[in-house]
């Protein structure tokens, strides 16, 4: 592994508070220009590790390095780092470009080269125009952008991002996404996000670390997360997920076949590097399952028939959910309005009938992720 692919190593790190143990033994590093995530919900320790990153917290045991270097014995504000905070944390009596010129003021840097980083900044976030205006006067996205000039403008090695965007609202925050991760791009710094938004890091990160009660469960591309995860858990936190749990009775050259009680038998493709284990849950995305109001032969494929509960209509796309009667959660059906009808297609409280390839499901572990 080269130095680039280990620019930032955290190395058997753990964080106590008192009894608490916010970070459990955790090893990963991080490569140089990547945009990483960690991701999960509040509370799982993501939060913590991102202020141990910036100096604000230390590791109770183990070590973080950042381009070979130590970091416990160096405080905030002498690390490579910066940071930007979901409150944007911009200062109200500053125009824009005294906010963006702050960190440099106190590099002692010439009034000149301050005028031509701030002017380059400006140019950056798309708002050369507004060098003038107060944090008053700018959108709550052009106050985000101008907090993210302020921290890159000092050129750090890595920015820390504490969930920037959720101040921000649904369709603003979706727009930011993708100018951050542009950003991100033209200026080849390590970015290290932290966001509990499952869609918000799929969309802008080259890598995400999905972590739950202070321990990393998964590290992967967006789409392995999605396609493989490797434990319930992972599956279930990213996106949605049905389980059906079982048993592996048999094999074939391609197949996993999984008896599932009152649901009958399964097939489940086999994959590459997969562990097999007798008890399993199977984990089928609502997407990847087709909904039928006439009888299905199984074919190949794998069949439920069931009732439909629920129906919502979400514009371009609906979701079902329909109840295989054996008294555990209804199973969710997701198909995209590829054709405009003119109607909302309504099938509750009607029989219907579910199938999907064995190659759209995959076999997880019955115990694992909890």
């Amino acid at each position: 592994m080269t130095t680039d692919e280990r620019f930032i190593q955290i190395e058997g790190v753990s964080k106590l508070f008192g009894a608490l143990r916010a970070v459990h033994d955790i090893s990963f590093t991080i490569r140089k220009g990547e945009f990483f995530s960690l991701l999960g919900p509040s509370g799982c320790g993501k939060t913590t590790l991102l202020r141990m990153l910036a100096g604000f917290e230390y590791p109770s045991l183990g070590e973080i390095y950042i381009d070979g270097q130590p970091m416990s014995a160096v405080a905030a504000n002498k690390r490579p780092t910066n940071m930007v905070f979901q409150s944007y944390a911009i200062f109200p009596h500053l125009d824009v470009r005294e906010n963006i010129a702050y960190g440099l003021k106190n590099r002692k840097m010439s009034a000149s080269a301050i005028e031509e980083e701030v002017d380059r900044a400006l140019e950056l976030i798309m708002m050369p125009t507004y060098g003038h205006r107060r944090p008053h006067q700018l959108s709550g996205g052009q106050r985000q952008r101008v907090a993210l000039a302020r921290a890159l403008v000092c050129k750090p090695k890595v920015l820390l991002l504490d969930e920037p965007l959720g101040a921000l609202d649904k369709k603003l925050r979706e727009e930011m996404q993708l100018e951050l991760r542009q950003l991100q791009r033209e200026v080849g710094i390590t970015f290290v996000f932290v966001t509990h938004d499952q869609e918000e890091a799929l969309t802008m990160s080259d890598r995400i670390a999905v972590m739950a009660k202070g321990r990393v469960l998964q590290i992967d591309t967006a789409s392995q997360l999605y396609e493989e995860p490797l434990c319930k858990e992972v599956a279930g936190f990213i996106g949605s997920m049905n389980f059906i749990d079982g048993k592996v009775v048999s094999t074939t050259d391609e197949n996993y076949i999984v008896e599932a009680g009152p649901l009958g038998r399964f097939c489940v493709a086999r994959r590459e590097g997969s562990v097999l284990r007798s008890s399993v849950t199977i984990a089928v995305r609502p997407e990847k399952i087709t909904v039928s109001d006439t009888p299905v032969a199984p074919r190949g494929e794998n069949v439920i028939k069931g009732k439909m509960t629920a129906h919502a209509y979400l514009g371009d796309r609906n979701h079902y959910y329909v109840d295989a009667g054996t008294g555990s959660k209804p199973i969710a059906v997701a198909k995209q309005n590829n054709v405009r009808t003119g109607r909302n297609e309504d099938l509750v409280g009607c029989d219907v009938w579910l199938s999907w390839k064995p190659e759209s499901s995959i076999l997880l572990p019955l115990t694992d992720g909890g």
